[in-house]
This record gives structure tokens, C-alpha cells and sequence, in this order.
């Protein structure tokens, strides 16, 4: 396998860090092509809950070398912090195991200012973005007055352009009615930053195409999922970036000869954080139940932010959507385990709008905001799966779940995540 991409599926949060991971076991090099630190992934390894925000899981395993692409942005100062903690673990990161684009566009504080102050003028039509800044980094990337990392290998001529940076940036924020920032004050901390990230620099594009060319097993790690992505999400409720198969070789400089494999990771259920339509959601009762009560780092809050996600039934349409947007060639269903003693699931699995059924996804956000969802129901099951390891250990009736599911989705499922652990994936 040349190449694998893991995709989300759904609307990020689909448990993608914890694949990545299993699939980093046999991966030379593990890439992420998109996103920034708005992102989290969490995974556990022991008794060890790793948070990571921008590093891609692989650098958990020892033998993988992980890099960032060109189609990430990179807040230098919280990915410094974040090498630090992650280090702190025991876990090695160097030069040699960390690559990071110079082609990757920087986020600065006066990308972190304007993030505030267009959320704060959206008022109650608001994204729900992270506040990171990760909106007004790809912004400057498509207007071409962005910075890029391969800046700060001269750290003294990246402080100057990070300071007429922030210098522009005031002027609008000030001209808008909202407060400028210190160009000076905000700069040093990034300076630190360059001179400490300097060594991991790299020309990403050429060192994985001739990784490829000798044979390396390259592992394509993403964040978000395929309803946030800019083209093909429900716009505007969007990320900034594309989290789709298409944004993998964008984001990273390789081309489509070298993949063989597109895995979509979807949850057994639907969750969502932010703003935007979500036909299939539930209140109540039940969103609590599948919820969690945020106790467990394997409830449904966000890693980064520690929202609570929006939850409701898993929805056909929407990723067969996904499925075709994607080409996945298998799909990784997670939390089977949640949904372990209700005494019967529901599956979204066709639209009607004033009276009409769809069993496709409406092309307007606004249709999708005013679809009133199919369902069919199925049998639950009592029993807790984190004991399952083998695929005869799963109730007849999970089985049946899954099988119900890859059926309408014409996709095979052969691995299901049934609790947080690694050795907690049970295959077919």
C-alpha cells in the first residue's frame, strides 16, 4: 500500500486520531495534509491519554517518521508548546521524526484577532469556530499575503514580516471598532518559536515522493471530516481547508498513482460541534446517553475546546454523500460500543421535504436545515462490547447493525472500534 488516506466521514470527530494510529503501526511515514490546531485527536496508548492538536498520531509509534503539509497552518507557538508536552511523555521527537512544510502558512496573533472579532460581528449567525485563527490564516493564504514556515529560517526577516503583518492587521481591526493588538509584544514569542523549529524545515513534496519511489508506506492523516469541508461541506458551517481525499494530495504535493487505499472513519452514531444543519440530531434523554457526561475522555467534547458535541441517530444519506465524494474503499466504524443497552437504534436513511423523499443530500444548506429524516429501526443490544476482540465476540444483533449499515452504503466495514484502547478495534 503505497499510500492510505484517512478521511472522516461525517462532521469531524469520528475517533480518525485512534485509526491513524492502528494504521501508523505499519507506515513509514505518517502526513498531515490539512488543518490546524482547531483540530484534536485523542489517543490512548496504556493508561496514557495523548491530546494531540496538530502533530499527527503517528508519532506515537517509534518507526514513523511524521511530517505536516503544505496544506496546513501552523500556529508556531502552540505547535512548540505542543512538541514540548508531547516530549514530556518519554515520546522522541526530532529534526530526524518532525518535518514541517516550508510551504505550510503561519497563523499569527492578528489571524487569532480577526477570528474573534468575525465571530463576534456574525452575532447569533456565528460559525462556532475554535477561535485559533484558522479561517483568517487560509484567508491570507488565497489573498497571497499570508506567511509561510519556510520564513522563519531566517528568524530576525520572519519577525520583521510578522510585525508589518500585525501592523496591517490593526488598521482593520481599528477600523471595524475592535481592539489592535502589540505588534512588538506578539512578536516574541513567535521569534522563539523559529529559531526552536528551524531544524524541522523541509521541502515535505519532495521528501515523500521519493520516499514513495522507494517504496515507503506513506499513511495520509487528515482532520475535520467531509461535511466541513470548504467545497464540498454545508457551507458556511466550514472549515477553512479541505478535509476530503482531494485536499490529501493538495495538501501534501503527490499525486493519485501513488494511492491505493481511501479509509472513511465514521461513529456508529452522529455527533457535531458548531453551527449548521444536522438532520438526524436528537435532545434530551438521549443525547445525554450518547453524550456522556464529559467525564470520560472518551464522552463526546470536543478535545481541542471541551464543547459539547451535538449528537443524534447515524445518517445513510449524508454519508453516502461522503462515500461518494471520497471513494472510500472501506469504512472504519467507531463507538460501537456506545450505543450498548438501547433497546433499539435508529437509522436515518432517506429525506422528505414538504412531502417529496430524497434519497439524496439536498445541495443547499437551507434544504438541509428543513429535511425531516426517514428512519428504520433495528434491534439494539444489551451486552457491553469492551471484551470483544474477534468479530464472532459481537452480539448478533451489532453484527447485524454493521451489516445493515455497509449494505446501504455498498462499502464493506470489516473493523469496529469498541472502546478507546488500541488493542480495542475488532476486525472482521
Amino acid at each position: 500500500m503505497p499510500a492510505t488516506i484517512v478521511i472522516g466521514a461525517q462532521w469531524g470527530d469520528e475517533g480518525k486520531g485512534r485509526v491513524a494510529d492502528w494504521l501508523a503501526a505499519e507506515s513509514d511515514v505518517v502526513a498531515r495534509y490539512a488543518g490546524g490546531d482547531n483540530a484534536g485527536h485523542t489517543v490512548y496508548v496504556g493508561s496514557t491519554v495523548f491530546k494531540l492538536h496538530l502533530l499527527p498520531s503517528g508519532i506515537l509509534r517509534e518507526r514513523a517518521v511524521c511530517l505536516l503539509g503544505n496544506g496546513t497552518v501552523i500556529n508556531p507557538v502552540n505547535m512548540l508548546r505542543e512538541i514540548e508536552d508531547v516530549r514530556a511523555t518519554g515520546v522522541e521527537i526530532t529534526p530526524e521524526r518532525l518535518l514541517i512544510s516550508t510551504r505550510a502558512h503561519i497563523i499569527t496573533p492578528a489571524h487569532i484577532a480577526q477570528d474573534a472579532a468575525s465571530e463576534k460581528e456574525r452575532g447569533a449567525d456565528k460559525i462556532g469556530t475554535t477561535l485559533r485563527g484558522i479561517g483568517p490564516a487560509y484567508t491570507d493564504k488565497t489573498n497571497r499575503s499570508g506567511l509561510r514556515a519556510g520564513q522563519m529560517a531566517d528568524p530576525e526577516a520572519f519577525a520583521d514580516a510578522l510585525y508589518k503583518h500585525t501592523s496591517a492587521a490593526n488598521v482593520r481591526l481599528i477600523r471595524d471598532g475592535h481592539e489592535p493588538i502589540d505588534p512588538q509584544k506578539s512578536a516574541e514569542n513567535y521569534i522563539d518559536a523559529a529559531y526552536k523549529l528551524k531544524p524541522y524545515l523541509c521541502d515535505t513534496s519532495a521528501y515523500l515522493n521519493g520516499r514513495l519511489r522507494e517504496g515507503a508506506r506513506i499513511l495520509c492523516e487528515g482532520a475535520q471530516g467531509t461535511m466541513l469541508d470548504l467545497d464540498h461541506g454545508d457551507y458556511p458551517f466550514v472549515t477553512s481547508s479541505s478535509p476530503t481525499v482531494g485536499g490529501a494530495l493538495t495538501g501534501l504535493g503527490i499525486g493519485a498513482k501513488w494511492v491505493d487505499r481511501v479509509v472513511g472513519v465514521g461513529k456508529a452514531f452522529s455527533t457535531r460541534v458548531g453551527s449548521g444543519p444536522f438532520p438526524t440530531e436528537v435532545e434530551g434523554e438521549l443525547a445525554t446517553r450518547l453524550r456522556g457526561t464529559g467525564e470520560n475522555f472518551w464522552d463526546e467534547f470536543g478535545t481541542t475546546t471541551g464543547r459539547p458535541r451535538r449528537c443524534g441517530w447515524l445518517d445513510i444519506i449524508m454519508l453516502k454523500y461522503s462515500v461518494d465524494v471520497n471513494g472510500f474503499t472501506e469504512l472504519v466504524l467507531t463507538k460501537l460500543d456506545v450505543l450498548s443497552g438501547l433497546n433499539a437504534l435508529t437509522i436515518g436513511v432517506g429525506y422528505e421535504i414538504d412531502g417529496t423523499l430524497l434519497y439524496a443530500m439536498p445541495m443547499t444548506t437551507a434544504d438541509q436545515a428543513r429535511v425531516k429524516p426517514v428512519y428504520e429501526q433495528l434491534p439494539g443490544w444489551d451486552e457491553p462490547l469492551g471484551h470483544a476482540r474477534t468479530w464472532s465476540d459481537l452480539p448478533e444483533a451489532a453484527r447485524a447493525y454493521i451489516d445493515r449499515i455497509a449494505e446501504l452504503l455498498e462499502i464493506p466495514i470489516n473493523t469496529v472500534s469498541v472502546g478507546p484502547e488500541r488493542d480495542q478495534l475488532v476486525q472482521r
